[in-house]
């Protein structure tokens, strides 16, 4: 596949996989200091194109990488991730940087205490390099913010890499960094791994404690990896999951990464719903599918296309939801600062603080009937297939809302896939790079599994990968 536009890949070792880089450092093959360099001027470089970072952590991350060399060289032990540069979101708290929510509501606010996410990254030897952009209060599918404006797809520029961690898939993809973190609310972090050609994984619930909101009592919220390949992601899952009393919703679960890295599908089942029953699905991308379902097929997997009557109440009904979760978290900063907000977001705050109890409350019926469907689905099947995202990725200028018709065919116009998987939040959800449409640009085929089953889906993927490759 040729590379997007801005990969600054010079087959440097900030090109290995993260593990790999991390060896090379250890052993002395190379140094922390030389790759964080590199990640750090490709930074500068695509930023000035793509608009990818809020915050560039030059001084800090090169204390940090100088820091593991000498560690390395006093033959210290040292962890998995050991020298490895990341990036994380601008919604997610790191001590000493600028964390802005892409919103001016935020003011200059410099956390005392990185989010425990990044911590375990961090103790794991990883080096955070920059804060990535996000729409405000990560509420879009589209990264655009009143406060560092948009963001742009590192394959074509006049598009979005998506949202709402549009800026931590763009550096990935332009080979900034191995993997970076982001959150998954309802689809940010699968919607721009589709996008921009690159793996995004929403961990099932609690597989890593989501600690930086309000309540720990929410269940539509997910840490998860954007990275350049699955072996990426599960050097991620590997340092992240795990449980921890910060998170009440936390699983007791630790995460096998040999599991996650056994790649097979001989003998495996998967479902297949190229629409989910509902969705108009873009002609590049029903065609990226068509052939990816083909090659898992060669693969030694049997693929059965199943029926799925779901409709856009899934839709409309997450985003009942999701407009109680902004209006709850954010709706305070209305009353000073509406003038400075996005007016979406002001809308969406207005139409949660309307929402009757009641109906918030019924959303569970439909959500209780949609699991009913997976579990028959995974009494014969290993996992649920269908694309990412229905369209490939749309104009910068364009918003969510340009995706909510109903077609005269009856079909919904949407744009992302994504959503109905955060209203089951115990089911991973993996976008995986399948190809490239006729326009083109990425596709994303989403991979959904079973309850829990991270490592499992991590596996398919892993298997499937090499395959999409030669596409």
């Amino acid at each position: 596949m040729n590379k997007p536009q801005g990969n600054l890949s010079t087959a440097h070792p900030l090109d290995l996989p993260a593990t790999e880089i991390a060896s090379g450092i250890r052993s002395g093959q190379f140094t922390s200091e030389a790759v964080v360099m590199e990640s750090i001027r490709r930074a500068k470089s695509v930023n000035a194109t793509l608009n990818a970072f809020t915050v560039i952590r030059e001084e800090q991350a090169l204390a940090s990488a100088r820091k593991a060399d000498r560690i390395t060289s006093e033959g210290r032990t040292v962890g998995s991730l050991h020298g490895v540069p990341f990036a994380a979101k601008d919604l997610t708290p790191t001590k000493g940087d600028l964390t802005t929510l892409g919103s001016w509501t935020s003011g200059d606010w410099i956390p005392e205490e990185s989010a425990l996410c990044i911590r375990r990254l961090e103790e794991a030897g990883a080096i955070l390099i920059g804060k990535t952009a996000t729409p405000e209060f990560a509420y879009a599918s589209f990264t655009h913010s009143p406060r560092w404006g948009a963001t742009r797809n590192p394959w074509d520029l006049e598009r979005t890499p998506g949202g709402s961690s549009g800026g931590s898939a763009a550096a990935v993809a332009t080979g900034v960094v191995p993997f970076a973190e982001g959150t998954d609310m309802g689809g940010s972090v699968r919607i721009p791994a589709a996008f921009c050609g690159v793996v995004g994984l929403k961990p099932s619930l609690g597989r890593i404690p989501m600690t930086i909101l309000p309540s720990v009592f929410d269940n539509i919220s997910h840490f998860g990896p954007l990275a350049r390949t699955v072996g990426d992601a599960v050097a991620f899952m590997e340092a992240a999951s795990g449980p921890s009393d910060e998170d009440i919703m936390s699983l007791p679960l630790g995460f096998s990464g040999e599991t996650a890295r056994k790649g097979s599908l001989k003998g495996r089942r998967f479902a297949f719903s190229m629409d989910l029953g509902y969705y108009e699905i873009q002609p590049e991308v029903a065609a990226v599918m068509c052939e990816a379902i083909r090659r898992i097929r060669e693969l030694g997997a049997v693929v059965d296309e199943v029926p799925m009557h779901w409709t856009r109440a899934v839709n409309d009904q997450w985003f009942d939801l999701w407009c109680v979760f902004m209006s709850s978290f954010f709706g305070e900063r209305l009353i000073q600062y509406r003038h400075q907000m996005d007016p979406v977001v002001v809308s969406i705050i207005e139409r949660g603080l309307a929402a009757n109890a009641t109906d918030y409350k019924r959303v569970e019926l439909l959500r209780t009937s949609m699991w009913r469907d997976m579990a028959k689905i995974f009494e014969t099947y290993d996992a649920l297939l269908c694309p990412t995202c229905a369209i490939t990725a749309p104009s910068v200028q364009e918003n969510d809302d340009d995706y909510v018709a109903t077609l005269r065919n009856g079909k919904f116009a949407g744009l992302d896939m994504t959503c109905p998987f955060n209203l089951l939040p115990q089911l991973p959800a993996l976008s995986l790079p399948a190809g490239r449409g006729s326009n083109g640009l990425p596709v994303g085929l989403q991979i959904i599994g079973r309850r829990f089953a991270d490592e499992h889906v991590l596996s398919f993927a892993a298997a499937m990968e090499s395959s999409f490759l030669l596409a």
